[in-house]
This record gives C-alpha cells, structure tokens and sequence, in this order.
C-alpha cells in the first residue's frame, strides 16, 4: 500500500543555507539530500592564490578563453570606496578591459545598473558574445551558463561562506573541468 502524504511546504535549495538547517534540526520539517553531480560534471576545483601571483591567474584564465570557454570576475564593492581598502568591479572592469584582456570581449553587471542594462549585459554573456562577466554578487543565483568554466572572486573574505557556496555553483554546470578562484591573502 503507498502512504499518502500531505504537504504542506516544500523548499528546495542547491546549497545547505543556514535557514534551511535550522528548519530541518528545529523545525518540523524532513531533509532530503541529493549529494551527487549530474551524469558527466566534474568537480570544481577550488584554488586560492596570493594579490602577488594575479597575473599567473590571468594565464590560467585566458587558457581556458582561448579553448573557447567564459568566465566570471566577482568584486565585492561596485565603486571604489575611501575607508575600505577594496578592489571594485568598476576598478577591476577598466583595468581588465584595457590592460589584462584588451583583446577580449568583458562585460559588467552590478546592481546600480537599470533593470535593460542588466538585461543585455547577461544576455549578452549567456550567448557567448561576452567572454568575461565583472560582476558583484548580482549574479549569485538564477545563472546557468554551462561554458562558464571560472569563477575568479577578489576579497573572498568579504563574502559570507553561502555567499561563496552559491557563486561556486555558477561554474562547473557543464562537462568540462572548472575552477573555483580566490584571490585573498591569508594573513
């Protein structure tokens, strides 16, 4: 015989965020667990390099461009900011756009931009046309671009752990290898 059962709230979540543990240990509601990648994913592999080995991360990164793949470049602030020592994606768009990857096609995506903007900056990236996206955490959920094979984050440390988990998934959604990078020095 098949018990049936009534439901009366169902959550789903890609990653273990610290409100749904708290319902699965306080609450009363069950878990269920799916802890195995889709047919032919490879695990992402995370890496953290130094400020001072920036350049061997853009190698890598161009690499992977040149094998036809995108990435994600992730800052923590917009703009630059006098009281905190940060990078910004603006900072880090103009410098990668005329110095790193000048030959590139870069696009920016943050939250100050118009609803259009952002719009046709993804579309833009999900479509191939742009090979990198600068981006704050706007793009932390609801991304799916399987050739997106890095993700480079500056200042990790000014992210949450959910924050991290949740940008780490926007990579590795395809069949090739990817890569998980933190830029951050661990003093």
């Amino acid at each position: 015989k098949k018990l049936a059962v009534n439901v009366d709230y169902l959550a789903m979540s890609a990653t273990p965020i610290p409100r749904s543990l708290a319902m699965a240990l306080y609450g009363d509601f069950d878990l269920s667990i799916i802890d195995g990648l889709p047919a032919g994913r490879k695990p992402v592999k995370t890496l953290l390099y130094p400020p001072r080995k920036r350049n061997e991360v853009y190698k890598k990164l161009e690499s992977e461009l040149m094998e036809g793949r995108q990435a994600y470049v992730v800052y923590p602030l917009i703009d630059d900011s006098d009281k905190i020592d940060l990078r910004s994606a603006k900072e880090g768009y103009e410098k990668l756009c005329k110095e790193v990857f000048p030959h590139r096609r870069v696009g920016l995506v943050h939250g100050q931009l118009s609803s259009a903007e952002r719009d046709e900056t993804m579309k833009s990236f999900i479509s191939g046309e742009t090979e990198i996206l600068v981006a704050t955490t706007v793009i932390e959920v609801g991304i799916d671009v399987a050739n997106a094979t890095v993700m480079l984050i500056e200042n990790p440390e000014r992210f949450g752990l959910s924050q991290l988990h949740q940008l780490r998934g926007r990579v590795g959604r395809g069949l090739s290898e990817s890569f998980f990078v933190l830029i951050a020095d661990p003093q």
